[in-house]
């Protein structure tokens, strides 16, 4: 942000300096040679606005006067003594009258254009939140106000009525205290008309409004002065409305700096000049490249302007963009298509040609068909969870630029969904149509399929008790189950403990991921019954016809196979536990030592199991560690019965460390060493976010612990930084640099400079809790300290801060901008790496990207919760074809 002192230097021809004194005050006005009368206008208006202030307090200090000489007066009269009390309390009144007054002429009269853009959202009310008309909050105190005294709206419901959420109560608590006296208005009561008054001043747009009432917040008694106890009160109600519990527990400290700060003279107090110069300033360091954003958005813009197409232009357009983004996905999925409608009508027109069609008509084409396409993809679904093989042909072969494989996991249920479709059609037309018209056939027409079911049927019975019919009834039974357990609501459903109906503890034993994981291990009983299913076909008695198990003889093999490599490679991969940190947020880390061997890519992630939790299960977690470290790492949420029970397992042989001792973290240590839960490790396997040295600038975003895999990558290109930088240092001192072997830890070719190929790496990591940042915060800052040359921007967003601009965390802006100044570090995270408000916005994010980086290729990647997931990629799809810039997005799927 440019200030006007640059913006005069930058266009020395086109302002003119003026300065004028009103009211005893030197009022700095700055105005254009070609407008000058608008500006003198504009300087008139002032003037004559602050001599009306001005006017105003001088008739209100006579008034004082006068009433502090009748006061004097009848104090020693025979008047009454209510007289005096009133006249007392009116003095009173007018004092604080004339103090508000006297803030208002010292408030410059005009603000900068920076400083209304700093302060430009300076409000109270998001727009989540309900920044709704006067409506709406008039119903909420209809609501509100219904069971309360005579109809008036309580303080402790303030909040709630106009809009805040929960978390702002005491914030709300103030926000009320200060209008109630700015209205003059004295209890914890308030009407329909006094809620309307206050309503209009949070709503107002205005500047100086906004900025007044949240001076007036801080400033309690008026007096133009800040106390440190003022200061840690709007720092804790702050801190607790955006959920920042740290600065809410340092509150003392933090008020201390900014007393330190902000009070050089040690007065005792900050002058309220002073907070709202720093607030108009726009103290935070995040803002200092907004100018320069600003005017990249407008030259982007007029690059980006829609233009009005046809309608059947616009459809082709999109229909184009869509086949250039999915072409791979799409010739998959065609050619999959195409081979089941293939099979389907192969066996429908075959059995149009045999007797059974005269039988059962097209019932039996359509089984027959659908039992077809049933035999492909129950061999199909099984390759996508084949990881090795798809680890290898990931990094051994081509194959990656033609085939998917990010998507083997939707593939997976893609194959799923058909299968459900091929049961319903093959059960239904077997069910409902063959077998009804078998036992209604006259004996003529029966007589054909006496070789396949003997004596024609005298009961529906007879069907189903058949072994046929037995095994494909099981069948279905274990495919729904297992198919209704994988669904990501129950899959992912967190137990809720506080319920205690029947219904929620039902759902609190069958759901979550053990459930999931047990029942879909029922495929093995599932695939045997198919075997048997398949030999006792009806129709057929030729054992070449009986093509089943051709279908799944190689499929099955391959699978096999990868659980026996799993099985091996596991018990041969035993890990020792170095260290197990328990972070705020339910993380626990587990430090593990690296197996002889072992190599990996940044991105990639490894099956763990603990067989003290569990002796079968095995879960996906993201190596958190680089490739050339001599350790691994991964990262776990404790959110399900898996990871809360591993981390009571732990927690059973350590003990906590001493308070003096943990930073940040409370690190499971061993008492008197105990004997760690054995762990084993699978893998590793591939993830899309190893692709990530295949592109030149890439965009790696994650969201709460997803960002575990993007720090994978951080901490791979800090080691390259390094060792670029050594081999700099030895090839400038005439030295020769250290070969890829000698180096500690080095396995990968990415120790060669050649090799490195990213220049400019983004990370945006999005999380809501503040001790999130704990997580990583040795990353942070080495990358802070180590990055030189500009290679990682980091960018930490916590979503429960409100935005800035919102009233609610201008102070804690004006805190981490002292902070940072002072110490370096950044108040909200602990770390070097400055800290955002609430969600990035991801089109912002893009536009800016696209302009630093035109004709270039930006590989985007992310790992979270899946809400963003359309957004980031349908943003990707439209700068792609907008701009010069081609953004390829990738998603982790476990």
């Amino acid at each position: 942000m440019q200030s006007a002192k640059e913006n005069r230097h930058q266009q020395p021809d086109s302002f003119t300096d003026a300065e004028f004194v009103s009211g005893g005050k030197s009022i700095n006005t700055r105005f254009t040679v070609t407008d000058a009368s608008a500006a003198a206008a504009a300087v008139a208006e002032h003037m004559v606005q602050e001599n009306k202030v001005v006017v105003a307090a001088a008739a209100v200090n006579v008034q004082t006067e006068q009433l502090a000489a009748i006061y004097r007066e009848k104090k020693y009269s025979s008047f009454p003594s209510s007289l005096a009390r009133s006249a007392s309390s009116r003095i009173k009144q007018v004092s604080k009258e004339v103090k508000r007054l006297a803030t208002l002429t010292r408030r410059p009269p005009e603000k900068s254009a920076a400083a209304r853009y700093a302060l430009n959202g300076l409000k109270f009310i998001s727009k989540t939140e309900g920044g709704a008309a006067w409506a709406t909050v008039e119903q909420r105190f209809d609501e509100l106000t219904s069971t309360t005294d005579r109809g008036l709206l309580p303080r402790s419901l303030f909040g709630e009525c106009i809009g805040m959420s929960k978390e702002c109560k005491e914030f709300a608590g103030v926000l009320f205290d200060a209008l109630a006296r700015r209205n003059n208005i004295t209890g914890d009561l308030i009407t329909r008309e006094e809620l309307k008054r206050f309503w209009n001043r949070i709503a107002d747009e205005s500047f100086d409004s906004r900025l007044q009432t949240f001076l007036d917040m801080v400033d309690k008694n008026a007096d133009g002065k800040i106390s440190e106890d003022e200061l840690r009160e709007i720092i804790c109600l702050s801190a607790s409305a955006n959920n920042l519990s740290n600065i809410q527990k340092q509150a003392d400290e933090y008020a201390r700096l900014m007393m330190e700060e902000l009070d050089p003279g040690n007065l005792g107090f900050i002058k309220i000049e002073n907070l709202e110069m720093l607030l108009v300033q726009d103290p935070n360091p995040l803002a200092r490249g907004r100018g320069k954003s600003r005017n990249l958005s407008i030259m982007l813009s007029e690059k980006l302007k829609p233009t009005r197409d046809h309608p059947l232009k616009t459809w082709y357009r999109d229909f184009n963009y869509f086949l250039v983004d999915n072409w791979q996905r799409f010739w998959v999925v065609a050619l999959w298509i195409g081979i089941m409608a293939a099979l389907f009508a192969y066996q429908y027109v075959q059995y149009r040609k045999r007797d059974a069609f005269d039988v059962m008509g097209h019932c039996v084409c359509m089984a027959k068909g659908a039992a077809e396409t049933l035999k492909l993809n129950m061999a199909l679904i099984l390759l996508p969870v084949c990881r090795n093989i798809i680890t290898w042909l990931r990094n051994k072969t081509r194959l990656g630029v033609a085939v998917p494989f990010d998507d083997n996991l939707n593939f997976h249920k893609v194959i799923a969904m058909a299968i459900a479709i091929g049961v319903g059609v093959h059960g239904i037309s077997h069910l409902a149509c063959d077998f009804p018209r078998l036992l209604n056939a006259s004996p003529e027409k029966y007589k054909p399929m006496e070789p396949y079911f003997g004596e024609q049927p005298a009961s529906y019975w007879y069907f189903v008790k058949g072994c046929e019919g037995v095994t494909g009834i099981i069948m279905v039974v274990l495919m729904a189950i297992s198919f209704t357990l994988a669904s990501p609501w129950l899959r992912r459903r967190k137990e809720e403990k506080s319920s205690k109906t029947l219904m929620n503890k039902i759902l609190n034993k069958l759901t979550g991921f053990n459930a999931f994981w047990y029942t879909h291990h029922l495929f093995i009983v599932v695939y045997s019954l198919l075997i048997v299913h398949g030999v006792k076909l009806y129709l057929a008695r030729e054992w070449y016809k009986k093509t089943t198990w051709m279908y799944l003889a190689v499929p099955m093999t391959l699978y096999g196979g990868e659980r026996l490599v799993r099985t091996l490679r596991s018990r041969a991969r035993a890990v020792n536990i170095l260290q197990v940190p328990v972070y705020p947020g339910n993380v626990l880390v587990l430090h593990m030592s690296k197996p002889h061997g072992f190599k990996y890519k940044s991105g990639q992630y490894i099956f763990v199991k603990c067989a003290a939790v569990s002796p079968f299960e095995w879960h996906p977690f993201s190596i958190t560690t680089a490739p050339n470290d001599n350790f691994l790492s991964v990262h776990i949420r404790i959110v399900g019965d898996w990871t809360r029970q591993l981390k009571t397992v732990f927690s059973n042989v350590c003990q906590q460390p001493p308070v003096d001792k943990s930073e940040g973290a409370d690190s499971l240590q061993e008492d008197n060493n105990p004997i760690f839960p054995k762990v084993l490790i699978d893998g590793p396997y591939g993830a899309p976010t190893q692709d990530y040295k295949d592109y030149d600038v890439v965009l790696l975003v994650g969201l709460g612990i997803g960002a575990t895999p993007m720090i994978s990558v951080v901490r791979d290109i800090i080691n390259n930084i390094r060792s670029i930088e050594e081999e700099e240092n030895s090839l400038e001192g005439g030295t020769r640099p250290p070969t890829p072997k000698q180096k500690t830890g080095a396995n990968s070719s990415s120790s060669h400079k050649h090799d490195f190929r990213t220049r400019k790496a983004y990370f945006y990591w999005v999380t809501r809790e503040q001790g999130s940042f704990d997580w990583f915060k040795d990353v942070m800052n080495e990358a802070a300290e180590m990055d030189h040359r500009g290679v990682i921007e980091m960018h930490n967003h916590c979503t429960s801060v409100y935005e800035e601009g919102d009233a609610r965390s201008a102070l804690i802006a004006m805190l981490q901008s002292i902070y940072l100044a002072k110490n370096g570090l950044d108040v909200v995270s602990g770390t070097r790496v400055v800290s955002h408000f609430a969600k990035p916005n991801w089109r912002t994010v893009y536009k800016r990207i696209a302009l630093n980086h035109p004709d270039t290729t930006v590989g985007v990647f992310f790992c979270g919760a899946p809400a963003p997931v359309k957004e980031l990629r349908q943003l990707a799809s439209y700068f792609s074809h907008t701009t010069s810039t081609t953004f390829v997005f990738h998603k982790e799927n476990f």
